[in-house]
């Protein structure tokens, strides 16, 4: 009998808790996918990477050390040796944060402004990569239909040209990568930042484009709502001239991904021809009202 998706990630907790002298018995499922977050009974949390991200996980753990020793409110890793490592998928460790609720994009400004304020870590932490999977993306959906493939093809290379002729920005420095509300939780001692899988160090634009998008294509924020974040950063992305760049690889990321997840989940494909549509100029002017696929 095949196990199912809930029984295979607790065979791999078992596997890791062993490692540690923990035991898994009522640990509770978080969230299952790409990654699988687990809740152990003496209040840690597990996290399984998706398979070959050794490196990668080791790499959110120094980042979140770092982040403590600047005094940046962020998610904790336990004061053990990781990540632990069981059949190619790296597991790490991290304190349960008390309760709370996802932030707002107010809530994020403020700690972005103090991460991208730090001086860059000692240990290698790597370069942004605008572009990792969009290609293979675009290579192995099924869903994509008629000429779209090709024109996501051409709509890439222009990007990459584009991303090399960038004009000249603020200073690079430590960026999260994946910069929206929900990467940051607030509790009743405020909001702190967490996932770190992105992590590097590039152009501090790139975080910034990720509230601006959310205004400008997918219509979720409200003008007010926006002028907010940037008082409360101290900078509006959009009137950099590079913004347009980065604001197209931002939107050519999210309509590979709506198709990676069309293939699996046919709900979403609606919404995968929809936004291949308004990056092809046949949905009229932003925001276009993009809305969320699974994942």
């Amino acid at each position: 009998m095949t196990a199912t998706r809930t029984e295979e990630s607790f065979g791999l907790l078992q596997e890791v808790t062993a490692l540690v002298d923990w035991s898994p018995a009522g640990a509770e499922p978080i969230r299952l996918a790409e990654n699988d977050l687990w809740r152990l009974q003496n209040d840690t949390v597990v996290r399984i990477a998706r398979a070959g991200q050794r490196m990668a996980a080791a790499r959110e753990v120094a980042v979140a050390r770092w982040l403590a020793d600047n005094d940046v409110p962020a998610v904790r890793p336990l004061p053990i040796e990781q990540p632990v490592c069981v059949r190619d998928r790296a597991a790490t460790f991290w304190e349960l944060l008390p309760p709370h609720v996802h932030g707002t994009e107010a809530d994020l400004a403020p700690l972005l402004r103090r991460l991208h304020s730090l001086s860059k870590p000692l240990f290698p932490i790597g370069r942004l990569q605008p572009f990792v999977r969009i290609a293979e993306r675009l290579t192995a959906s099924e869903s994509l239909q008629g000429d779209d493939r090709q024109w996501l093809f051409s709509r890439l290379e222009e990007l990459q040209q584009d991303w090399d002729d960038l004009p000249a920005g603020r200073p690079e420095c430590v960026i999260h990568g994946d910069a929206w509300g929900g990467n940051c939780a607030v509790t009743a001692e405020g909001a702190r930042l967490m996932d770190f899988e992105r992590t590097s160090v590039g152009p501090p634009e790139w975080d910034l484009t990720s509230t601006a998008v959310a205004y400008d294509t997918f219509g979720k924020l409200t003008a007010a709502q926006y002028k907010t974040y940037c008082d409360l950063y101290g900078y509006d992305v959009r009137s950099w001239a590079g913004y347009p760049t980065l604001r197209g690889i931002r939107e050519l990321r999210l309509v590979t991904f709506a198709f990676q997840i069309a293939d699996h989940d046919a709900n979403a494909f609606g919404q995968a021809q929809y936004r291949v549509q308004c990056l092809r100029g046949l949905r009229g002017p932003r925001p276009w009202n993009w809305e969320a696929v699974g994942g």
